[in-house]
């Protein structure tokens, strides 16, 4: 295997650069330095440096591999990180997990066989929160067992948010040109939004979840990760498929590049429903989405307010739901796992934890997984979940898009970064953002970056019906055309008020 070493001044300029990750590739010799590079990046700022933990595991000599993809597919030898939750062959999937460190299945999750299809390179596997955040309601978002704390590159001291927060930071930080995350609620958009990178948690369908260690099948999904939207697009168009073993995907509506049309989407005349609500009682957040809203005014876009209100009804069924699945689809994923190891049952995955506390159970507990254990009344939970599919659907986004004629929803993504707390756990700014009836509902969710809070990124979101996934990229491209707030750079140190 060949490898290309950057070394005095060329080395200097790669940690520098903010942009390596985006830069192009046109030649097979170009993908393969800039895969050695990525790789020389993560061993500069997540081994070494301020030592990021955004990826637990990765190829230290990319570069051949990046050279026989580079002819391949549509991302020819563009480098890919996958988050540890989603099974690729050369690689442990741990989930963040102790109790699934041997979890060496020998197969890509078909996302990851459509990515190498389509010439990706699979760089590694990112850290995440344990179990993908449904282990305790107390945790720390982007600490697990086998990867530590992730640190957010824009302030190594805040929080990277979960639980795709390996990947997000990953990419903020250029150690690839993009990365995969999955979400249930929030674990695509937010890592996304904190690290001032394009999150895109497609309609549930588009993606493939077979060989993705589970929470839920109604909510689940695999999404890009990237720099810009059109990058988004491109990563999406590369892993997205039907799969005979994933029956969403079967129903899903597809088209067959996520990238055409998105340099000329225009927003002229396009009505946009304005989530006020949605926007919390932070000055500084209702500053920076007045400053988005003019850029979307200027672009032509008819911006038009929308009252919503979440129902209580709403919350009460979510959790419930969740638990249900994840029980049945957390058995089913470690039952059939071809690996002699390790827990077989989310009963032993708990009595691991017991048995390993100092390691597992230092900073939070799994009081989540024990009430999973418990969740077993099939009558409530389809009761719950008729609930959760009429508020989040029929008489959530849907009626919301038809009442007001309206082709999207916009609000903030979430607040700024919170600073990282292993021993009170996390900080969330409360009333900002409506991701969640996106994620119960199943449908697509793009989060752009739209600025910052003293350094900190926010993103915005864009919401849109099922199957509208495509709409809702091209409308995040003229978006991140229209854009006028600047974007700042992670600073790979500690957060610092300005002027300080």
């Amino acid at each position: 295997m060949m490898t290309i070493r950057l070394a005095g001044p060329a080395l200097a300029l790669l940690l520098a650069s903010f942009t390596l990750a985006a830069l192009a590739q046109e030649s097979a010799e170009d993908a393969a330095a800039m895969a050695q590079a990525h790789a020389q990046r993560i061993a500069a700022l997540d081994d070494a440096g301020p030592r990021l933990n955004a990826v637990i595991v990765h190829d230290p000599a990319p570069a051949a591999k990046a050279r026989a993809q580079a002819d391949k597919g549509i991302l020819k030898g563009r480098t890919v990180l996958v988050k540890d939750n989603i099974e690729t062959a050369e690689w442990p999937t741990t989930a963040g997990s102790l109790a699934l460190a041997g979890n060496l299945t020998g197969r890509d999750a078909p996302l990851v066989a459509n990515l190498r299809a389509a010439g990706g390179v699979v760089l590694g596997k990112t850290n995440l929160s344990e179990w993908a955040n449904i282990r305790s309601d107390n945790s720390t978002s982007g600490w697990s067992a086998i990867g530590g704390l992730t640190k957010n590159p824009h302030a190594t001291d805040r929080n990277p948010c979960g639980s795709s927060s390996g990947s997000g930071a990953a990419v903020a930080a250029g150690l690839a040109w993009g990365a995969i995350g999955t979400e249930t609620n929030g674990s695509i958009t937010c890592p996304a939004s904190v690290n001032g990178i394009v999150g895109f948690k497609p309609s549930v369908g588009i993606v493939s979840r077979t060989h993705v260690v589970p929470i839920s099948r109604t909510q689940d999904t695999a999404g890009p990760m990237t720099r810009t939207v059109h990058d988004a697009a491109l990563l999406l168009t590369a892993i997205a498929g039907e799969d005979k073993a994933d029956p969403v995907t079967l129903e899903a509506r597809r088209v067959k590049d996520y990238t055409q049309g998105l340099d000329t989407a225009s927003l002229d005349g396009v009505r946009i429903g304005v989530l006020r609500g949605a926007v919390g009682s932070r000055p500084a957040i209702a500053a920076l989405f007045a400053q988005a809203l003019a850029d979307l005014a200027r672009a032509g876009a008819v911006l038009i307010d929308v009252e919503y209100t979440p129902p209580r009804a709403l919350w009460e069924a979510e959790l419930p739901v969740l638990l249900y699945e994840l029980r049945e689809e957390l058995d089913k994923y470690l039952a059939t796992r071809p690996v002699a190891d390790g827990p077989r049952s989310l009963a032993e995955v708990i009595g691991f934890n017991l048995a390993h506390e100092d390691a597992e159970l230092r900073w939070f507990g799994q009081e989540l997984l024990v009430q999973a254990l418990d969740t077993t009344d099939a009558a409530a939970y389809e009761q719950n979940l008729a609930t959760l599919r009429r508020l989040s659907r029929a008489d959530g986004i849907d009626k919301l898009l038809n009442d007001h004629e309206v082709a999207f929803l916009i609000a903030p993504t979430t607040g700024p970064a919170w600073a990282s707390d292993l021993v009170n756990g996390d900080n969330y700014a409360g009333g900002i953002g409506a991701g969640y009836l996106a994620a119960i509902a199943g449908y697509p969710h793009l989060t752009v970056p739209m600025g910052a809070i003293e350094g900190l990124p926010v993103g915005l979101s864009i919401i849109g019906g099922q199957w509208q996934d495509h709409a809702v990229l091209k409308a995040g491209a003229a978006y991140e055309r229209a854009r006028t707030a600047p974007l700042p750079a992670p600073s790979f140190k500690p957060w610092q008020a300005a002027g300080e």
